[in-house]
């Protein structure tokens, strides 16, 4: 009897890893991804500029009329930088962010139908 109880909670607990795991999200463009309200965030420091990748159940967010504000916390430095509407649906900043390791990162961002969100990074 123990045996079949052991296999029953064995197969539960695969279950429901198994479906946690199909509803996770993963990082797309090798960023650092966060959800707020089931919405994808992605995070990515690129060699120009930083780029925030949004999605809503893998689907890309429109971001045509968004904008908003990315700051960067590194120790008692601290650095601002406006998000503009870029290319394949993101939100970009107008140069290189300094995304150091350890740096937190917090984007404020305003949708063009008046909804705003704030995103919270670390960058490890």
């Amino acid at each position: 009897m123990k045996k079949h109880y052991a296999i029953l909670g064995l197969c539960l607990s695969l279950a429901v890893c198994a479906q946690a795991l199909a509803h996770g999200a993963h990082a797309k463009h090798g960023g650092i991804l966060q959800s707020v309200d089931d919405v994808d965030f992605e995070l990515v420091n690129g060699a120009e500029r930083a780029s925030l990748y949004i999605s809503d159940h893998g689907q890309p967010v429109s971001t045509a009329g968004a904008g908003g504000k990315l700051t960067i916390l590194n120790g008692s430095e601290k650095t601002e930088l406006l998000l503009a509407p870029g290319p394949d649906q993101t939100l970009v900043t107008p140069g290189k962010a300094p995304l150091h390791k350890g740096a937190k990162a917090i984007a404020s961002i305003l949708f063009a139908d008046q909804r705003t969100l704030n995103v919270r990074f670390s960058v490890k």
